[in-house]
C-alpha cells in the first residue's frame, strides 16, 4: 500500500487516523501498517508514541470518551440525576457515531486520561448527594458498567462502515427478526416482542439508567 501524504507525526495524529480506519473499514483493517500508511510514516514510526496496535485502540476508545464534555457534571444549578443523564445520553450519542470504535469498549480497560476524568467526575458528583466514599466509587463503577456496556452492545449491531439507521429502522428490524421466534418454543420471547424489539432505543437506554438511580437515591 503505498503509504499517503506525510505529516507532522504525534499521538494525536495517530490516534486520528486510527479512528478515521475504524470509521471507514472496520477492525480487521486497522494494524500498525495501515496506520503508518494512512499518516505517511514507515510502521516503526508509531512504536516511538505507542508500543503496540493494542495501546493505539486504548488511545482511541479514550479519546470517544473524552469527547463528551463532563462539565455539567459539576452544575450544582441542576438536579444531580438530570446531570446523570445528560452526560449518559450525549455519551451515547457521540459513541454510536463510531461504531467499529465503540464496539472495542468491551474489550479495551477504561484506564486513559479521559476515561480517570469521566470516573472522577461522576465520584464528586456521588459525594455530593451523600454517598459514602465507598458507596460511591461502586456507584461510579455500576454507572460507567451500564452507560459504556449498554452502548457498546447497541453498537455491536452496526455496520461499522455505515452511518447508523434510523433509530425506527434499526428498531423495525430487529421486530422482524423476534416475529420468527416460534412462539410455541419461546412464548415469553414472542410476547416480549415490542419490549425487545427496542432494547437498543433511547427510551430502553433512559430506563435503564433510571432504575440504576433509582437503586443508588
Amino acid at each position: 500500500m503505498k503509504p499517503g501524504p506525510k505529516r507532522s507525526l504525534s499521538g494525536d495524529v495517530i490516534v486520528t487516523a486510527a479512528l478515521k480506519l475504524l470509521d471507514e473499514r472496520g477492525g480487521d483493517a486497522v494494524s500498525v501498517r495501515s496506520i503508518a500508511s494512512e499518516v505517511g510514516v514507515a510502521p516503526n514510526a508509531i512504536y516511538t508514541y505507542f508500543p503496540d496496535k493494542v495501546a493505539v485502540l486504548r488511545a482511541v476508545v479514550d479519546r470517544l470518551i473524552g469527547e463528551q464534555s463532563l462539565d455539567v457534571l459539576a452544575d450544582t444549578g441542576i438536579p444531580w440525576r438530570q446531570r446523570i443523564h445528560e452526560v449518559g445520553l450525549g455519551l451515547r450519542k457521540r459513541l454510536l457515531d463510531h461504531p467499529g470504535a465503540t464496539k472495542l469498549l468491551l474489550g479495551a480497560p477504561m484506564d486513559g486520561p479521559r476515561a480517570l476524568e469521566f470516573g472522577e467526575r461522576l465520584l464528586d458528583l456521588l459525594a455530593e448527594v451523600g454517598l459514602s466514599q465507598e458507596d460511591a466509587a461502586r456507584a461510579s463503577y455500576l454507572l460507567i458498567v451500564y452507560m459504556l456496556g449498554s452502548i457498546a452492545l447497541e453498537a455491536a449491531e452496526l455496520d461499522p462502515k455505515m452511518p447508523a439507521p434510523p433509530e425506527k429502522e434499526r428498531i423495525n428490524t430487529r421486530r422482524k427478526a423476534f416475529e420468527a421466534v416460534p412462539p410455541q418454543v419461546f412464548p415469553r420471547t414472542a410476547a416480549s416482542t415490542e419490549v425487545m424489539a427496542a432494547y437498543i432505543s433511547t427510551e430502553q437506554y433512559v430506563w435503564g439508567l433510571d432504575r440504576v438511580l433509582d437503586g443508588l437515591s
